[in-house]
């Protein structure tokens, strides 16, 4: 968890120029609640990456998603954060996969997959239903484990997350016959709204 890494990070959040003035004015941002996202619930930002911000949002552009599009950077304090780029912590989205499959096991109902989007063929599963539910069903359990927990005046053995980080390999290959992808990241959801201590405009934007 993130007690073991700097507890500020710098993330660069992708949107349209009018989101972005509203958030330059003091706005709060939205989070995203799409069944599809790679961190489960929360306001999801590029770690030390405006470039790849900034891409995501020209995409969101040529879609006509937005008019125009823009990048916030924020200062994000981690907190307490499922870091799924330690051992530790994707042992316990190990545990909380076989917890939500024998969940949906006992209720008759299919486990949801891992998807490309219509048309893309197989890809770098960009609608990830399946790892947006198990994240869910994890951060469920520590909510529900920690009220049991205080209302018997106990301190709870793992405290609900306020931000998940994740590194993602996607895209093709930066060189031929290399290791290196052109579009790897490091992700953050913010889920606790106080882990974002400030907004700027990056140079770059």
């Amino acid at each position: 968890m993130s007690r073991l890494h700097t507890s500020f990070v710098l993330g660069f959040h992708g949107c349209s120029q009018d989101t972005a003035d509203a958030l330059l004015r003091g706005g709060a941002f939205r989070p995203s609640e799409e069944a599809h996202d790679w961190l489960g619930p929360g306001v999801y930002f590029w770690e030390g990456d405006p470039l790849r911000a900034w891409e995501w949002a020209k995409e969101k552009v040529d879609q006509g998603a937005y008019k125009q599009g823009a990048v916030i950077g924020a200062v994000i304090e981690l907190g307490n954060c499922l870091d799924l780029t330690t051992r530790t912590d994707l042992s316990l989205l190990e545990d909380a996969y076989l917890s939500f499959e024998k969940a949906r096991s006992s209720a008759g109902l299919p486990m949801p997959v891992n998807r490309d989007p219509r048309g893309r063929g197989e890809g770098d599963k960009l609608l990830r239903f399946l790892d947006c539910a198990v994240i869910k069903h994890l951060h469920e359990n520590l909510e529900d484990e920690a009220k049991a927990a205080i209302a018997l005046g106990q301190i709870p053995v793992i405290a609900p997350f306020h931000t998940v980080r994740g590194l993602f390999v996607e895209g093709g290959p930066v060189y031929p016959g290399g290791g290196f992808y052109e579009r790897t990241h490091t992700q953050i959801a913010v889920r606790a709204p106080g882990a974002i201590k400030g907004v700027f405009l990056p140079r770059s934007a």
